[in-house]
């Protein structure tokens, strides 16, 4: 059964360009080589300000920031644990350079349990 990576993150808008090449770069290795079906990086564009609980509520969005919604699908969690766990093996992901504040990043993984294609 696929098994999901979501993330949400506030980005500053300045850094778009560098955090979306830095995303591409990720996203290849992880689809290329350690098993990932797909992913999908998306700017906020439609994102209000909630009075209780909100997407930039929950990342402390900052004024000159905007909220980033990721997922990632991986074919079961066994492939996406040993793909984390190369990752932190990997030259490539040592130096990478955090065009956010990873503090702020919400993530979790995900069992589907209701699809519709």
């Amino acid at each position: 059964m696929a098994y999901i990576d979501g993330f949400m993150l506030a980005v500053p808008n300045e850094n778009k360009e560098k955090y979306a090449a830095t995303s591409r770069m990720m996203l290849k290795i992880w689809k290329e080589e350690f098993g990932m079906l797909s992913a999908k990086e998306c700017w906020g564009d439609e994102v209000p300000d909630g009075k209780v609980t909100s997407m930039p509520m929950a990342v402390k969005c900052e004024a000159n920031e905007t909220v980033v919604f990721s997922w990632s699908i991986w074919p079961d969690k066994a492939t996406r644990d040993e793909a984390w766990a190369k990752c932190e093996q990997d030259e490539r992901f040592k130096d990478i350079a955090m065009d956010f504040d990873g503090k702020r990043m919400i993530f979790g993984g995900f069992v589907p349990f209701v699809e519709v294609e």
